[in-house]
């Protein structure tokens, strides 16, 4: 294959009508939920309903704190279908990048025409961080177009922060999803491992929320990294750096694992 990072070209090349309908659906997602808050979130009415719902319900959706303008963003949004949005696209994406193109035959095609194997999961980690930075410039500005007539007060330091933490969960399920496709040059390994991950760390978040002496437990989810200081209030911090930083890892294990085996058509 000639050009400059081929593989990434045609990865974009390949799934950009895909990106469009994933930013629609978020774009019709925002628009959905977070004109509402007028309505329901500071007038107190939403916080009434919530009052009548189980306390430990209520801390394991993230609803405590869904009176103010951050709050509903994160419980409805960030922390909820927003998330759940991101990681079945970047697991798709991930799961198809190389355990699908093993499944398919296209790996071993590639690797034929002088692709080594090491370039072939950065160039498929690269074209996934073009398309989860995309989205989240499209999740960014409408949270900002919105938040003004949606009263939620936002900063646009908050909204950065946010975004930054919402496509570091995806990264991290798309880069698992790569190192299982990578290990086992199966496509629904890698489904398994996306999804796994995040469920995984959303259930962990919810298990530390139940009670005080289950607060350790969210120091192991990823999930609670991202969004346990609040980056609509706080801005960035260090968990969103650790979740950034564990998807680096897993690419490189992604490009070890690769290198290391036989690859099947």
């Amino acid at each position: 294959m000639a050009g400059v990072l081929p593989v990434a070209g045609r990865n974009l090349r390949d799934s950009w009508r895909g990106l469009l309908a994933w930013a629609l659906g978020l774009t019709a997602a925002l628009a959905l939920y977070l004109p509402l808050f007028p309505s329901f979130g500071s007038n107190g009415s939403l916080e009434e309903i919530i009052a009548t719902l189980p306390p430990e319900l209520v801390d394991a959706l993230g609803y405590d704190q869904i009176g103010t303008g951050s709050g509903y963003a994160q419980a409805t949004f960030f922390g909820l279908i927003g998330f759940a949005l991101i990681v079945i696209a970047t697991t798709a994406w991930g799961a198809s990048a190389i355990g699908g193109a093993e499944e398919n035959g296209r790996l071993e095609l590639d690797l034929a025409h002088g692709i080594g194997r090491v370039a072939y999961v950065l160039e498929n980690a690269l074209a996934i961080l073009v398309k989860l930075i995309a989205l989240g410039v499209v999740i960014g500005v409408v949270v900002g177009v919105l938040n003004g007539p949606s009263e939620l007060g936002l900063e646009a330091s908050g909204i950065v922060a946010a975004t930054a933490a919402l496509t570091g969960l995806g990264a991290l399920s798309a880069t698992a999803a790569l190192l299982a496709g990578a290990i086992s040059g199966r496509r629904i390994a890698g489904v398994a491992a996306g999804a796994g991950i995040a469920v995984y760390g959303y259930a962990l978040q919810a298990v530390a929320n139940q009670s005080e002496d289950l607060a350790w437990v969210e120091r192991l989810s990823p999930y609670s990294w991202a969004y346990s200081e609040s980056p609509l209030e706080s801005g960035l911090g260090w968990g969103i750096a650790a979740v950034w930083g564990v998807a680096i890892v897993f690419t490189g294990a992604a490009a070890l694992a690769l290198r290391s085996r036989d690859v099947t058509g």
